[in-house]
């Protein structure tokens, strides 16, 4: 009986330790410890999808790569362009202008070198370096850069290429002058566009002063402009019909450079 309940004992203990193995191998199989059954391992790296799957929507067209301009057909299609500029021949430079004035053949030893920008003066003038003060008046860009040229080549280089290009225009079309028995002597603005009279000027001057002589108002054209052919040119007005008479068909438009004359009387009473 003894031996009996010794392996019924031993078999006891037996049992015992198959099922704390088994726990213990479950218990594991949870931690990912030992693999389960048919599991695989990851022994390769991520791999990308092969092709990444369309977005659905309207299908858009591939941009078309951007136009190369042709500098060929640029160069043929207007004859001597330099480097894009096209010297402008059909405005006439007046004062108050302002230009942009360039030499390419600084650039040999100032690459940064910007263009000047010069103003054109009461005196018709522009300052240039090297060559000084030079009429611009009643000049296109395109003459006065040929102008320029010639005297520059003449004594400061030997190949000299001008370069200027209208900058920006002044509202100003030119200046008059009233000197005599007005209220304000000194110059008169014309603006672009508009039509001075003598009677309006004098009117914008203050209007008459005491002893002026209306009947004797004289107009000398162009006496501060740079055309030769008009200066010096007189022209009589009796003032007195045009503004207290209202025969404003005798007044006449005012150019720059006109000098308006408004005489004394010779018996003041």
């Amino acid at each position: 009986m003894r031996s009996l309940f010794s392996l019924f004992a031993v078999c006891a203990a037996f049992g015992a330790l198959a099922r704390g193995v088994f726990a213990l191998c479950v218990c594991w199989g949870c931690l990912g410890i030992i693999p389960r059954a048919g599991a695989q391992m990851a022994t390769s790296p991520l791999q990308m999808p092969s092709t990444i799957p369309a977005i659905s929507g309207p299908a858009r067209a591939p941009a078309a790569a951007p136009a190369v301009p042709n500098a060929a057909g640029v160069q043929a299609a207007s004859p001597g362009l330099l480097n894009g500029y096209v010297p402008d021949d059909t405005y006439k430079l007046r004062v108050g202008d302002t230009v942009s004035f360039q030499i390419l053949e600084d650039q040999i030893w100032d690459p940064v070198n910007a263009p000047k920008i010069l103003v054109v003066q009461d005196s018709g003038e522009i300052e240039l370096p090297y060559a000084g003060r030079m009429m611009a008046v009643g000049q296109t860009c395109k003459q006065l850069a040929v102008e320029i040229k010639a005297a520059l080549e003449k004594d400061y280089y030997q190949h000299a290429t001008v370069v200027i290009s209208m900058n920006v225009a002044s509202p100003i079309l030119g200046r008059v002058y009233i000197w005599g028995q007005v209220r304000n002597q000194g110059p008169l603005d014309i603006r672009v566009n508009e039509n001075l009279t003598a009677g309006q000027a004098i009117l914008r001057a203050g209007g008459f002063a005491d002893f002026a002589n209306e009947k004797k108002v004289k107009v000398i054209r162009n006496a501060t402009g740079s055309d030769k052919a008009k200066q010096g040119q007189t022209i009589n007005l009796d003032m007195e019909q045009i503004l207290n008479g209202g025969k404003t068909e005798k007044d006449i438009v005012l150019q720059p450079g006109d000098l308006i004359i408004v005489p004394s009387r010779l018996i003041n009473f």
